[in-house]
């Protein structure tokens, strides 16, 4: 059955088949099929907590939706924080309210020389003062990190951008997008690992993609910590690769100065107090947007991007969108999508854009949602602070 927003939620829609409500920022026949599915699996796992929250960005994930938000009691699911943990953006803004193309040009220039994109890492291992302190046992971590000094600081590939934008209060600003690379990956299938065999183990009746490590396991605190350290090592890949760019602003544009530093991860779970009980607070694709936290959400490389703050609702679990979120998978964007007029249309917005052949159609402004119907289904959970426009992309 669907439930009309106006009788209980605040959602867009109500799904109330399931053992627990889906309360969906989207009308329930937008959300594509597959991921309509997996929402359902989330709604009956017998350890989750209320409902399961659908931000209006989602699409079909690996056992969880992107843009899901799953409360559970006593259990952690690795794969319904995925395996880019912390993945996230960071913003920061610069005194300048103009930047000329030749400008431009050159710092991106400057850039893709200190910043590694795609499959790439570093020629020689980076500074270890940018790697978080590792304390206690991360046997994972421990086993990654000499590798993980080479990909500190590094883009990876996919969705991640460094973004340069004109913002409405008047400056441009540089947003950054990536996560913990290979640590987290490593770290996410090992504990997914541990999970099914743990669940198969103890006869477990649960979807597979979404195994679960008990509270009363020695798993569960081995992948709290190790994911903790993730979702700090992926604010560190962030911060070096944001110290590059402000280096090449300040080459070619003397006197620049930075302030306004915002970190939003996306993809991790907290405990958290909702509804007035301890409960583990599982984003996979989705930003905490507690009353008055500042945000990040943006579209694509040829629309614009949103500061925001959050409002605090209490249906999300204080959580909204991660960006635009995709209305085709890469694949079908690559068959699809024209791409002489997804190159005309950024040429028109005078975005330097990262469209260089078909292959990089999977990452073109048209295999996104309309970030403005997006916006517009989640305006009681945040409230837009500073609109930016791309002004020049490079992407993983």
């Amino acid at each position: 059955m669907k439930q009309n927003s106006a009788e209980a939620s605040c959602a867009k829609s109500v799904i109330t088949t399931e053992a627990l409500p889906i309360k969906l920022w989207l009308e329930a026949e937008q959300l594509d099929e597959g991921a309509l599915e997996q929402a359902r699996d989330l709604a009956n796992l017998p350890y989750a907590f209320r409902h399961v929250a659908i931000m209006p960005d989602s699409h079909q994930g690996y056992g969880m939706p992107i843009g899901g938000v799953l409360a559970t009691r006593d259990a952690l699911v690795p794969n319904a924080v995925g395996v880019d943990i912390g993945c996230g953006m960071c913003s920061l803004r610069t005194s300048l309210d103009a930047i000329e193309t030749a400008d431009l040009k050159a710092i991106m220039g400057l850039i893709r020389e200190t910043v590694p994109v795609g499959a790439a890492r570093h020629e020689a291992p980076q500074d270890e003062a940018w790697m978080p302190k590792r304390e206690g046992h991360l046997p994972i971590v421990a086993s990654e990190y000499d590798r993980a000094l080479y990909q500190i600081g590094t883009l990876g590939g996919g969705n991640h951008f460094i973004e340069v934008q004109k913002g409405s209060d008047g400056h441009v600003w540089i947003m950054i997008h990536s996560g913990s690379r290979n640590l987290g990956y490593t770290v996410a299938n090992h504990y997914h690992a541990q999970a099914k065999r743990l669940n198969e183990a103890e006869g477990e009746r649960v979807p597979q993609d979404l195994a679960h490590l008990p509270a009363t396991s020695s798993d569960f605190a081995l992948y709290r910590d190790e994911m903790n350290y993730c979702i700090a090592f992926a604010l560190a890949n962030r911060r070096l690769m944001m110290e590059r760019v402000k280096q090449a602003f300040a080459e070619v544009l003397p006197g620049i100065e930075f302030s306004h530093f915002i970190n939003k991860p996306h993809n991790f779970a907290a405990e958290e107090e909702h509804f007035g009980e301890r409960v583990i607070v599982h984003r996979k694709g989705a930003t905490r947007a507690r009353a008055g936290e500042w945000g990040m959400i943006p579209g694509s490389q040829g629309t614009r991007s949103f500061l925001v703050r959050g409002k605090g609702e209490a249906d999300s679990f204080a959580s909204c969108s991660h960006g635009a979120g995709r209305v085709m998978s890469r694949a079908q964007a690559r068959r699809r999508l024209d791409f002489k007029e997804e190159v005309k249309q950024l040429k028109q917005r005078g975005v330097l854009h990262a469209l260089r052949g078909r292959k990089d159609l999977d990452e073109a402004p048209g295999s996104y949602k309309d970030i403005d119907a997006v916006m517009r289904n989640q305006t009681d959970l945040v409230e837009v602070e500073v609109v930016l426009e791309p002004l020049a992309v490079i992407k993983g």
